[in-house]
């Protein structure tokens, strides 16, 4: 059997990345990964009712599948509206009813925070002087965010307890959920993270917190996607 009559056997049990790729070879393959038949097999198994038609609803199943089926992280986002130049973070933190950390933090110092190779898109704070406190008190924390250029505000978490802490990474985390403007009624669930990254003092059931760090990894991973959350908040 000719290569190519072996071609157009195989390619329709292919899925469409694997289908992508083998265009890719060389100009052969590419010529008969290119025959419609071929994608109209891998969009019915993606989308079986389009395929109930005499002709797809594109121009061609080819452009049908590259329309649809983009991997999220391949958009790119327009410019935020806000900068973090525009913002100021109040954080405050207490122990009980005992206010032990208040700081107004401009924007572009959560921006600058450790030179770490992050992982994640995370904003953090040196705590300088440092606090402590022993493990038995319930700590909490509360933040929000103001924006210079409106002179409004809006609630990132709310007196949100640090219920879990992670000794083998120094840390203890609080959550609170976003409130997002009644212009994004579809939009919900999304966290704030904050955490207190902490070294312990021996076994005298003392954490000496030595920086904060906040971050929306539930939704947002880079600055301009952070950027976004907080423009969509509710804004008083």
């Amino acid at each position: 059997m000719p290569c190519e009559e072996v071609l157009k056997v195989v390619f329709p049990f292919l899925d469409g990345t694997d289908l992508a790729a083998c265009m890719a070879v060389c100009k052969q393959w590419r010529h008969v990964a290119r025959d419609d038949y071929i994608w109209k097999c891998v969009c019915a198994k993606r989308w079986p009712s389009v395929c109930k038609r005499p002709s797809p609803p594109t121009a061609t199943y080819y452009k049908l599948y590259r329309t649809f089926y983009k991997r999220q992280h391949q958009r790119t986002l327009l410019p935020p509206r806000l900068s973090l130049n525009d913002l100021e973070f109040f954080i405050d933190i207490w122990t009980d009813d005992k206010l032990i950390f208040s700081e107004v933090v401009p924007g572009p110092i959560l921006r600058n925070g450790f030179k770490i190779p992050p992982t994640e898109y995370k904003m953090t704070l040196p705590v300088e002087p440092r606090f402590d406190f022993p493990w038995s008190q319930t700590v909490s924390v509360s933040v929000l965010v103001g924006r210079n250029d409106s002179n409004k505000v809006a609630r990132i978490v709310n007196k949100s307890p640090f219920d879990y802490i992670d000794r083998t990474a120094s840390r203890a985390l609080a959550f609170d959920y976003l409130d997002f403007s009644p212009y994004y009624p579809f939009i919900s669930g999304i966290r704030a993270w904050i955490s207190l990254l902490f070294r312990e003092h021996g076994n005298d059931g003392i954490i000496d917190v030595f920086g904060i760090e906040m971050d929306f990894c539930d939704a947002a991973n880079s600055e301009e996607e952070v950027l976004w959350l907080l423009d969509m908040l509710d804004w008083k």
